[in-house]
């Protein structure tokens, strides 16, 4: 039951579109504009840096929030399962962003809350996934690359310093933490299939490009 209280929680948090309402206070829905997507990369490339930069804030926050709050909620009573429940919130943000239930379940890709979530799992965690991201988007300049090879990273980072006692937890709670992350990350990937397809073909867009997405 607990599991099911985090990601209502995180959904609650995650409805908050912070790109749709930004697009709203200039007149726009992001949805009609550039990729059509709800999130960071297409604020900026629609209404700029600050933007981008506001946008990207708003859903890293609103991930964040939700974790603390459940950490408050449920702190004191599941101490040994705690980073699982974070999880789970984070899930549920991630969910509520990709799919809110008040605009039709159109939402964005849910990167921006991922670095949410990856913010929450600790220094080492951040360090090394803000490291490959700025890494790969610094050479190759496309984003939706740099967030796939990250989603993909942060499994493998998590089951290392989870076996490594880094996160506490029994192995059964660190088997579920895995798998969470896991679907979380197949998610992002399949959000991005469109992206994948113009990476093949190479027609994708590059950040700081005037050309939008199609």
């Amino acid at each position: 039951m607990e599991r099911l209280v985090c990601l209502a929680i995180g959904y609650v948090f995650g409805i908050f579109q912070t790109a749709y309402i930004y697009g709203k206070m200039h007149g726009i829905d992001i949805r009609q504009c550039g990729s059509g997507n709800a999130g960071a990369t297409n604020t900026l490339r629609v209404l700029g840096k600050k933007a981008g930069l506001i946008v990207f804030l708003g859903d890293v926050a609103k991930t964040v929030l939700a974790v603390l709050a459940v950490r408050l909620i449920f702190g004191s009573k599941y101490p040994d399962m705690l980073p699982l429940l974070g999880m789970y919130a984070a899930a549920g943000t991630i969910l509520g962003h990709n799919f809110p239930v008040q605009l039709g379940f159109r939402g964005g890709k849910g990167i921006a809350c991922t670095a949410g979530m990856v913010v929450t799992l600790g220094p080492i965690v951040t360090l090394l996934e803000a490291a490959t991201f700025l890494l790969v988007v610094g050479i190759t300049r496309f984003v939706s690359l740099g967030s796939i090879i990250v989603v993909i990273e942060l499994v493998i980072d998590l089951a290392v310093l989870g076996q490594m006692g880094y996160y506490g937890m029994s192995q059964p709670h660190l088997y579920e933490f895995y798998a969470v992350c896991a679907a979380l990350s197949l998610m992002a990937i399949y959000r991005h299939r469109a992206n994948i397809r113009r990476l093949m073909s190479g027609t994708e867009s590059r950040i700081f490009e005037k050309k939008a997405e199609k």
